[in-house]
């Protein structure tokens, strides 16, 4: 049995290496996980060398335990694995993702079986093997470590699509290369004959199965968030026993994949966390999982480039011959994928094209690291599989990550040098050097009052202005050489990619603020991220058609809308009209914080002519915004007064805080008593109920707003209420279509509706019936009839309409009246028919 002691100070050590390599490989120009696969193996051939030799009893226990280490891949698997693919997954911009979800699809599944069926195939000749053991050989190795590469790309300052590429095919690529793994493991193991129809089922089954697991379980964990009532320890505990718990239920319960389960759990706490968790919790919890990520990253690498000679150690030099036919393989299947099969996606329009130079640099960067080690241990250590089969996997998969990490990885930063990724694109650098113009002279005077305060040389003025007239000197060279000759579009681009992005910080700072649900401020995270990728697409038109798009109806209430017309449930529709009401309401309070004195003067960077243009964008979305407000507020007075309240409720107590905190800070009051005052401020934060939205579909109350129905007596009012229907329309919608039967008599309790007809539209208001010509004459309908703003209807069907007529002999008469006029103007106007 090993002493705890022992193992505990060996993995103290571990852990000090593991530091210490970080600043010596930044010093060495390496990555880091270059120079750990270095020491590891290093310390895997010490180890064995001192084990054999007279030294070994001076060593003892700390040998053994180095040259045998007592871990297996089952340990690798279940105790790092999930925290390598969760942290990847967290921290990844979902939305910027599926901007390219085409590519790093293309670059993740389907490369994954490509590079796996071109190793096979190149090394079945000359392997004397089985096809699918060398299938198996390329699913170990067809997984990526984009840890060295990400770090490489910004250190030199690679372009963010770039590395948006790299880590989107890294987050899905080891999900899909284990599933194959798994699935070609167990044919292997199995010793059936391969059918390709069971193996393509088996890896969707395992694939979807992990996925639909996994959106369970972080659908789950974001319904346990406000129980943590906002503490962050809480809620990082709860990302940790997500991590493990996906896991290990995919795997022992439901035998699906379980980096898959992780990945699509991890990946739906990313894209709707953010509107859960507040701010300083998700920036707390990001940096808690890139520590945790960064543990077990490096001691994964570490201590499998430990077990690195003991996988070498009976290599020949016919193993160096497979191992050259496998590197060639590998990166030709890289080549192939990138310059064969991508430009059919850009060819369909399933993405923007992919420069050649991104290219090269995303095959010379497909290095492989741990998992892929990890992998070929979990094969070297199966009983179940032949001798030759476990030495020919776990040798070859080490000879590839070892030349990959030793050659790709310390040559890539040249590479992307020689490739010109290293420097800022024309727009980026119009961007910093009219950054620097203006901070230039805002310079300029800080430093010359800072001389006149303290009385100081004016020759000491001049030397600490010379850095900034450099670099200007050099910004006003590059424009006036044409090097940044931009286009008005392309300025007008940059400008309106960051006004997108300080609406979406300031909608962050909503979130910080509790000022609105989260349904809201999921919908306006999605908007903002809409009006950045329309202008950095479009331009001026892209943003605009963005903005247009986030007043539509969303998908989500047109889901609900559905539900109500087909089964008649309500619920929903309300629950998606109440979040759109609060949606346009905080929107409008976006675009005025976006149009005052302090958002105007951040973007001064962008010139004055661009900033007008922007304000006139501005006005234009705040009309639009404004008018799709007051449709709603119309028909809605109490609901819209209640959701106003609230947030001057809740703007009180968030300055009532702020004036607390500032008294503690400032050493006015003690920390009991500002305990005691944030605790109450609290409360009554916890307290407010954010109002329920009514869709006021009673049938009594719609009555009642009816001048027509005000004569009727109690017995009367009980009568019509039993054949009287209530119908919610949103505008634009056609209520009646012409030349269809007349089914039913319209009475419009809320709202506008108009008769569309080709020559002039006719409105109908409040109180206003329509349809009763039809029901009359039994003649179709001869116009449509269109909701013009949100109309709460009665409708009385066909069925009903002459018992309703005998019964209510008043109402009788005014819809007798109203109909002998417009058969009196059909008649004189056939074209103003109604």
């Amino acid at each position: 049995m090993l002493d705890i002691v022992l193992v505990l100070a060996v993995f103290g050590t571990l852990l000090v290496v593991v530091a210490l390599s970080q600043p010596l490989a930044e010093r060495l120009g390496l990555a880091p996980v270059v120079l750990l696969a270095v020491i590891g193996g290093a310390m895997g051939a010490a180890s064995g060398f001192l084990l054999q030799s007279s030294l070994s009893s001076h060593f003892g226990d700390v040998v053994r335990l180095f040259a045998d280490l007592p871990l297996g891949a089952e340990t690798f698997i279940y105790v790092f694995l999930p925290l390598l693919v969760f942290e990847a997954a967290f921290t990844s911009d979902v939305r910027r993702i599926i901007e390219d979800a085409a590519p790093i699809l293309m670059l993740a599944v389907i490369a994954t079986i490509v590079t796996a069926a071109i190793v096979g195939l190149a090394l079945w000749p000359f392997a004397a093997l089985p096809l699918t053991v060398c299938l198996l050989l390329g699913a170990v190795i067809s997984t990526t470590d984009p840890a060295a590469v990400i770090a490489v790309f910004r250190d030199v300052g690679a372009p963010a699509r770039l590395t948006r590429l790299v880590e989107g095919e890294a987050l899905l690529n080891d999900a899909a290369a284990i599933v194959l793994y798994t699935v070609l493991l167990g044919i292997i193991v199995s010793g059936r004959p391969p059918v390709l129809g069971h193996g393509a089922i088996e890896f969707v089954r395992s694939f979807l199965g992990g996925a639909v697991l996994g959106l369970i379980a972080g659908r789950a964990f974001l319904e346990l968030i406000p129980w943590t009532r906002d503490d962050r320890l809480a809620e990082g505990t709860l990302t940790v026993a997500l991590a493990y718990l996906s896991f290990i239920a995919a795997q022992r319960l439901f035998d699906v994949s379980g980096v898959v389960a992780v990945l699509a759990a991890s990946l739906t706490v990313s894209a709707f966390g953010r509107t859960r968790i507040a701010p300083y919790n998700w920036s707390f919890l990001k940096d808690l999982w890139e520590q945790i990520a960064f543990w077990a990253h490096s001691l994964v690498f570490l201590l499998a480039s430990i077990l690195v000679p003991r996988l070498l150690f009976d290599m020949h030099w016919r193993d160096l011959e497979l191992v050259a036919v496998l590197i060639i393989a590998a990166f030709g299947a890289r080549l192939a994928v990138l310059f064969l099969l991508l430009p059919i996606l850009s060819l369909v329009r399933l993405t923007q094209p992919i420069s050649t130079a991104y290219k090269l640099a995303i095959a010379w960067g497909g290095l492989r690291g741990a998992l892929t080690l990890v992998l070929a241990l979990g094969v070297t250590e199966n009983p179940a599989l032949p001798h030759e089969v476990r030495r020919f996997v776990g040798v070859l998969a080490t000879g590839l990550v070892m030349f990959t990490l030793l050659v790709n990885g310390t040559t890539l930063r040249g590479v992307i040098r020689l490739l010109g990724l290293d420097r800022l694109s024309p727009i980026d650098r119009l961007l910093r050097d009219r950054v620097l113009e203006l901070s230039f002279a805002e310079t300029s005077d800080m430093i010359a009052k800072t001389a006149q305060e303290h009385d100081l040389h004016p020759e000491a003025v001049e030397r600490a202005l010379a850095p900034y007239k450099a670099r200007q000197a050099a910004a006003g060279f590059r424009e006036a050489v044409g090097e940044i000759a931009l286009s008005d579009h392309d300025r007008m681009t940059v400008a309106l990619v960051a006004l997108g992005n300080q609406e979406r910080m300031l909608v962050l700072d909503t979130l910080a603020r509790r000022a609105a649900s989260p349904a809201a401020l999921q919908a306006l995270m999605r908007n903002a991220d809409a009006l950045v990728e329309g202008a950095r697409s479009g331009g001026r038109l892209g943003y605009k058609r963005a903005a247009e798009a986030a007043l539509a109806f969303p998908f989500s209430f047109k889901a609900a809308y559905f539900v109500y017309r087909r089964l008649g449930v309500s619920r929903f529709v309300g629950d998606r009209l109440g979040d759109r009401f609060e949606t346009l309401l905080v929107t409008r309070l976006l675009i005025q914080e976006l149009g005052g004195a302090a958002a105007k003067r951040s973007r001064s960077i962008f010139g004055e002519r661009v900033g007008k243009l922007i304000d006139s964008i501005l006005q234009a979305r705040l009309d639009q915004t404004k008018s799709g407000l007051d449709v709603l507020r119309r028909q809605y007075l109490d609901y819209a007064a209640a959701l106003e309240a609230r947030f001057l409720r809740q703007s009180a107590l968030r300055r009532e805080m702020g004036r607390y905190q500032a008294l503690f800070e400032g050493g006015l009051i003690p920390a009991e008593v500002y305990r005691d005052l944030k605790n109450s401020v609290e409360n009554a934060q916890n307290a407010e109920v954010p109002p329920r939205f009514d869709i006021g579909l009673d049938t009594r109350a719609l009555i009642v707003r009816l001048d027509m129905f005000a004569g009727l007596d109690e017995r009367h009012l009980e009568s019509v209420q039993k054949l009287l229907r209530p119908r919610f329309t949103v505008p634009k919608e056609v209520i009646v279509r012409k030349g269809t039967p007349g089914d039913a008599l319209y009475f419009i309790a809320s709202g506008a509706a108009e008769v569309v007809l080709p020559a002039r539209r006719i409105p109908f208001g409040s109180g206003d019936f329509f349809g009763e010509l039809s029901l009359l004459t039994g003649e179709p309908r001869v116009a449509d009839v269109r909701a013009l703003t949100y109309c709460r209807l009665l409708v009385l069907r066909k069925a009903d309409f002459d018992r309703f007529m005998r019964d209510n002999r008043d109402v009788r008469l005014k819809i007798h009246e109203i109909a002998q006029k417009r058969w009196a103007v059909n008649r004189a106007d056939p074209a103003a028919a109604v």
